[in-house]
């Protein structure tokens, strides 16, 4: 929806339907960011000056770097007002050294379920502290099928599936780790993509580019930006089938991400 040669019928579907933000800010790190979208409060007002790693490091309120109880969740404040509160996805708002305990984990923040990684990033076959409720669990040896992005669909639809049947109302946080690295995905769905990327990333920033302007993201007098100087023209890149493949890979992360918001979206 915001000029992307990505397929995301989905999320499309979300954009036409409802808001297409073309004025907007987040903040530079995953933990800030998650502080805010959690709190509507600026990251170092919720304690998350820097990263759940950095804890400790600095002797101010706003870099405690693990959720602030100070401010107010979004789940705690709809869990009083009589919702179901549900999470699936990344955490990435306590820290996880030795001897931490459960005081900042989605349960203990006002969500009544949460399946999810406790970290900010990992395998996507085979992830560190998945977690189910309170509870750590680990993948299956035997289950190899398992995606992690598939896997947060999946328990996004059943908690749903759960409090539909409740006469309240409920709500879902979603927070999938697609498109974050490492790149990983399901070789069928980066199959889709091959070959999507041979042009290079010169004439695929031109495309976006005019593409966005078809839609109106973006005004024409604003021009294209400069391609990042640490980035070298396609035309001299040595590696070309290993850079395609990069991006062939990350297309198919967002892919998978795309048709499991459709299924949340279905339920």
């Amino acid at each position: 929806c915001y000029g992307s040669e990505i397929e995301t019928p989905h999320l499309d579907a979300l954009a036409k339907g409802g808001l297409r933000f073309t004025d907007f800010h987040n903040k530079p790190r995953c933990c800030p960011s998650r502080a805010s979208l959690l709190t509507g409060m600026y990251p170092h007002q919720a304690g998350m000056g820097m990263m759940t790693n950095d804890h400790g490091l600095y002797p101010y309120p706003a870099y405690i770097d693990d959720l602030s109880r100070d401010c107010v969740t979004i789940a705690e404040a709809l869990k009083a007002g009589g919702y179901t509160t549900l999470m699936t996805g990344k955490w990435h708002l306590t820290p996880l050294g030795p001897g931490e305990d459960k005081h900042s984990w989605p349960l203990q923040r006002g969500f009544d379920r949460y399946y999810g990684i406790l970290q900010g990033s990992g395998s996507y076959f085979d992830p560190g502290t998945l977690t189910l409720d309170n509870q750590p669990i680990e993948v299956s040896k035997e289950d190899r099928n398992f995606y992690l992005t598939d896997a947060i669909g999946e328990y996004s639809t059943k908690f749903i599936q759960e409090a539909a049947g409740k006469e309240k109302p409920f709500f879902l946080y979603a927070a999938f780790t697609a498109g974050h690295w490492p790149l990983m995905a399901r070789e069928d769905r980066i199959a889709k993509y091959k070959g999507r990327y041979a042009a290079g990333w010169d004439a695929m920033r031109r495309a976006r580019h005019s593409k966005q302007l078809s839609i109106g993201i973006v005004k024409e007098e604003w021009g294209l930006t400069e391609r990042d100087p640490r980035v070298p023209a396609w035309d001299v890149v040595s590696f070309k089938e290993w850079e395609q493949r990069r991006m062939e890979v990350y297309a198919a992360q967002i892919d998978s991400l795309d048709e499991n918001i459709g299924k949340i979206v279905a339920k």
